[in-house]
């Protein structure tokens, strides 16, 4: 082995500097050979770092790890306790707060903790500070690279929203909203802090309930990337600004954020607190928009911008957001069928561009159906499944059971079918006339058109299969009735059988 004699001597005692200090994670070396003729040998090689050699050697390197290191006892390995692992941005998390809490008041401190409380509760394990068996990279170098190959597609019809989010280890909102972001020059023509945009978007990833099988945050994803194709459409892309694009990709991103995986009906009849905090009108989605705010305002995203600026954004992305509410679809198709017969649609008005950010927002809120079909039917599962835990939980409370949510007279293709019939097909058809039937509004139509036949198909199915399920139940029933039973028949048969053999 060769050795490096240009290595300074330190002995193990000796104060060490503290940039040396700085560097401690590494190894310590060391050739002085008073380490093992010191007084107490004994303590000595308690502190050696598993290798041996003589003393009389004067080129030998002593390693060892900073650190609580044992030896081997005769009992075997001693376990370590109390050892924590690595985890850099945990140490800057607590320098920050160390550093900010000298300057704050305790009163503004507790604000932060409450709005922080709700999302700690759901974080996971190393952003709670607690350990993790997995590593702090997100994802290795072929995951990071195929997923990065994807975002070049992310104006693709057929994006795999669901493989994106394995690829991105289930950050597939943060990374999909950050690239958009970029892709648009969103981040320099507001001169976004990067770390600020990250980290608001991490808020509202953390902020949407896994659990939910539907309104989670790769549903959300998944809207943000259906607007993102909105958005590159030519009608839009000529006359669209960039704080509409921008407000645009956000009340995407968290359109559902926070979403408790129920209807608004169910948390009047509950008397949920949201329900009466907003009067029974809009009830999620208002708090949808009040999170977004506070999570908006919590990681100064806008915090550089004018005032005035970042309150009419604000309010900008409530209406966005509001306009999500499904108890209002009649009145926004309406109303777009009304500009679209009268043809007065200007989108150099900001007022029209608006109106029609809320359009794509409904459309990208409600594209499942126009998806392929193994993505429609994967989403169209997913929320059902979501309306039949909340029917079981009804059931369980003994409430009446929401229409759509009792898994025991609904299905799924029929769920399926009314919904395209009455709510999809009817925005879809207008929004193609608005465009101009595009490529993509071609696209999504004829999805549509499949995906229905093919609900139809295994509507049919079902009831095909439930008819003879009947039929063979009621053949078994009738089986039953011809046959003798308890009591009379029995002592009855043996005398109508004599009697006939007597005529």
């Amino acid at each position: 082995m060769e050795t490096c004699h240009q290595l300074p001597v330190l002995p193990l005692d000796r104060p060490i500097p503290k940039h040396v200090l700085l560097r401690r994670g590494a190894i310590s070396f060391s050739s002085c050979t008073a380490l093992f003729s010191g007084p107490q040998p004994r303590l000595l090689s308690q502190r050696r770092g598993a290798i041996s050699f003589e003393s009389s050697d004067q080129n030998a390197i002593y390693v060892r790890m900073l650190g609580d290191v044992r030896v081997r006892s005769q009992a075997g390995f001693s376990a370590q306790t109390q050892r924590r692992g690595s985890y850099p941005h945990l140490d800057f998390r607590l320098l920050h707060s160390a550093a900010a809490g000298s300057g704050e008041s305790a009163s503004r401190r507790k604000v932060k903790r409450l709005l922080s409380c709700q999302r700690y509760l759901r974080a996971t394990p190393v952003q709670r500070g607690g350990r993790s068996r997995l590593s702090l990279h997100m994802l290795d170098d072929d995951y990071d690279g195929q997923a990065k190959c994807m975002l070049m597609k992310a104006a693709s019809w057929s994006f795999d929203m669901f493989l994106f989010d394995r690829l991105t280890n289930g950050n597939s909102l943060v990374s999909l909203t950050c690239h958009l972001f970029n892709f648009h020059g969103l981040i320099q023509h507001f001169q976004l802090d990067m770390v600020k945009l990250r980290g608001f978007l991490v808020m509202v990833q953390e902020d949407y309930h896994n659990q939910n099988p539907y309104h989670n945050a790769v549903h959300a994803a998944d809207v943000t990337q259906a607007m993102h194709c909105y958005l590159r459409e030519p009608k839009l892309a000529v006359h669209l600004t960039r704080r509409d694009i921008m407000l645009g990709l956000l009340a995407a991103s968290a359109h559902d954020v926070d979403h408790p995986g129920v209807n608004q009906p169910f948390l009047i009849k509950t008397h949920h607190h949201l329900a009466s905090l907003y009067h029974n009108s809009s009830v999620l989605e208002n708090h949808h928009w009040r999170s977004t705010v506070g999570m908006l305002r919590e990681s100064g995203l806008f915090a550089h911008l004018p005032m005035d600026e970042r309150l009419q954004m604000e309010r900008d992305l409530g209406s966005l957001i509001l306009a999500t509410d499904i108890s209002r679809q009649n009145e926004f198709l309406s109303q777009f069928k009304s500009h679209l017969d009268k043809g007065d649609l200007c989108l150099e008005e900001a007022p029209h561009r608006h109106f029609i950010l809320q359009i794509a927002l409904k459309c990208a809120d409600i594209c499942n159906p126009c998806r392929v079909w193994d993505t429609s039917k994967r989403w169209s599962e997913k929320v059902c499944e979501e309306f039949f835990k909340q029917g079981d939980m009804e059931r369980k409370w003994r409430l009446e059971i929401s229409p759509l949510c009792d898994r025991y007279t609904q299905t799924v293709p029929n769920i399926q079918i009314g919904f395209m019939t009455f709510v999809v097909e009817p925005l879809f058809m207008e929004w193609a006339r608005f465009m101009g039937y595009t490529h993509l509004s071609r696209t999504m139509l004829g999805h549509l058109g499949l995906n229905k036949a093919s609900w139809r198909g295994l509507q049919n199915e079902l009831e095909a299969g439930s008819a003879r399920a009947d039929a063979a139940a009621a053949a078994a029933a009738d089986t039953a009735d011809d046959s003798p039973e308890d009591g009379e028949g029995p002592e009855m048969g043996p005398t109508s059988s004599s009697s006939s053999s007597l005529q």
